[in-house]
Formats: structure tokens, sequence, C-alpha cells
């Protein structure tokens, strides 16, 4: 192991700390009211973006581009060969940034598009898709990067799209984080069927195929899909029997990945293992955090639900 993966190991524990972690997490969503929970926020790791008197939705945004920063600065620090790990692991953000410029032009461009997250060398679209004019730009732009062609110019075709694409370069790229992307896309799968919108566009079955199995495809239940899902991903889905529990079950999903992503930042053996659970662990507490926040906003609202799986 080399030199340069020793200090990448050492320095991605240290960046680890800077997350708020359970107990405070919980402390915050017990917060009378989001101003509150904001001048808390603004005390901690995540003050580097949040400002008191943030709108909710600035705020989870703003504790998203915090988590970004130091997955940006960790990749700062790794060897060449392990850049494209935390870049496919990125992968969902820069989805992220696609679909709210998309959407941004199908409601006719009236209110100033969402600010994208900024991905800086974790980006495979480059500024392509940002200053597209039409949807069909954007799925030009789209066809001219690493994610390809998405099949189609919806907001639901396309996000379908990157988000199984996003999983299936995870699965493909980060052997550490496979059983991670095969549940995430499990809940993709679930959450179409709880709510009618089956069959899956083509480019989308292809990539659930890729990452599940081509029986995944044909389920048209939520019973069909459990009973069809590959062992890694079944675990994403125990319990689960209607859409209403999609939300645990997301959950869950964030809570194994962050079990699974200490675990590897902790290992003896330096390598890339630690980058990869460092940034899992960073964007674990993200999610943690703009769920606290979200039940400060409702006056502590959901505080049970959130402790019982946080």
């Amino acid at each position: 192991m080399s030199a340069g993966w020793v200090a990448v190991t050492v320095r991605s524990r240290a960046l680890a700390r800077r997350r708020l972690g359970r107990v405070a997490a919980l402390e915050l969503a017990a917060e009378p009211d989001l101003d509150s929970a904001l001048s808390r926020l603004v005390r901690s790791p995540y003050g580097r973006e949040v400002r008191p008197g943030m709108r909710l939705g600035e705020a989870e945004r703003a504790v998203v581009e915090a988590a970004l920063w130091n997955v940006r600065v960790l990749t700062g620090w790794l060897p060449r060969q392990g850049v494209p790990l935390l870049r496919v692991l990125a992968g969902p953000v820069e989805a992220a940034n696609v679909v709210d410029r998309l959407d941004h032009l199908h409601r006719g461009g009236g209110a100033p598009p969402p600010t994208p997250y900024r991905l800086g060398a974790l980006g495979t679209t480059g500024l392509r898709h940002s200053t597209a004019a039409t949807p069909q730009e954007v799925r030009l732009a789209l066809s001219r990067s690493p994610w390809g062609d998405p099949g189609g110019v919806s907001t639901r075709e396309v996000s379908l799209a990157l988000r199984l694409t996003a999983c299936a370069r995870v699965a493909a790229v980060v052997p550490s984080a496979r059983d991670w992307a095969a549940g995430a896309a499990a809940l993709v799968a679930a959450r179409e069927i709880a709510v009618g919108r089956v069959p899956l566009p083509a480019r989308a079955r292809d990539e659930l195929a890729a990452v599940l199995g081509g029986r995944v495809v044909a389920a048209t239940s939520l019973a069909d899909l459990v009973t069809a899902l590959p062992g890694s991903a079944a675990w994403a889905l125990d319990g689960v029997t209607g859409p209403e529990g999609l939300w645990l079950a997301e959950a869950r999903w964030w809570l194994r990945v962050e079990r699974d992503a200490l675990r590897l930042s902790r290992r003896p053996t330096p390598g890339p293992e630690a980058a990869v659970g460092v940034a899992a662990v960073l964007a674990a507490d993200a999610w943690r955090v703009r769920a606290a926040l979200e039940c400060a906003a409702r006056h502590g609202r959901a505080l049970e639900e959130l402790d019982g799986v946080a």
C-alpha cells in the first residue's frame, strides 16, 4: 500500500468527525421551531453553509452542500485511482442537479432555478446540463456524458434513469458499496410500484435489471418485488408490505450504510475503503440532520419516529 493511501486514511478519519451524530441530531429535532434548530446548527460542522433565517428547503440544501464540501476535500487528497470511487458515490447529487434543471424547464422557467450543488472534480457532465434551455438540450447533454441517453425528456424518465444508473455505477465501481447500491435500486423500484406507475421506462428497466436481475423488472406488486429480489437487496425491503413502510425502509437503508461505512473507515489496513467509508458516513449524517430539521420545522412532530430510526 502506497504512502499516499496511508496519508489519505489518516486524514479521512479526521474528516469523519465533521458530522453531527445521532445524539446531537435528536437534540436538533427536539428544538421548538426551525429558527431555533438553525441557531444550533450554525455552531456545528454544518455552519459553513447553514445560515439563520433560512427556509426549510434552503437549509436542507445547505446541509447537503456542507457534507459535499467535505467529500470534495477528501477527493483532493486521493491518489488518482481513488477519485472515480467518490465520483460515482456522488452520482445521486449530480442527478439531483440535472433533475432540478429539467423540472425548472418543464415548469416554464418562471421562478429562478435552484442553485446547483457544487461538485467540482466529482461532476461528470460539466456545466452542459445547467445551461440547457430546453428539456431536449438536457437529454443531449446527458447523452454526451457518462450518464448516457436517459431515453426521454420527462422528469420521471430522466429521474429514474439517473437514479438507477447511479446504482449500477456504484455496484460496478465500488465493490464495498454493492449491497448499498442493490438496496437503493430496490427502494426506487418499490416506490414506483407503490404508486402504481408501471411499467418502468425502457432505460430504467435496463439499469434495474443490470443491478438486480431480470425477475425484478417483471414485478408488478410489492410482494412480487420482494420475492424477486436477490439477497444483496432483499434487506432493504424487509417487512415492507405497503407504501406506508417505504419511509422507514429508506431510514433503515441509511442506517445500514452508516454502520457499514463506519466499519470501512476504521479498517486497520490503509486503502480506498477508508475514503469510501468516510464519504458514506458524511452522507448518512446529512440525511439524519435534514430529517431533524424537518422535525423541528414541524414543532417536534415526528420526533418519536426519528428517534426510532436514527
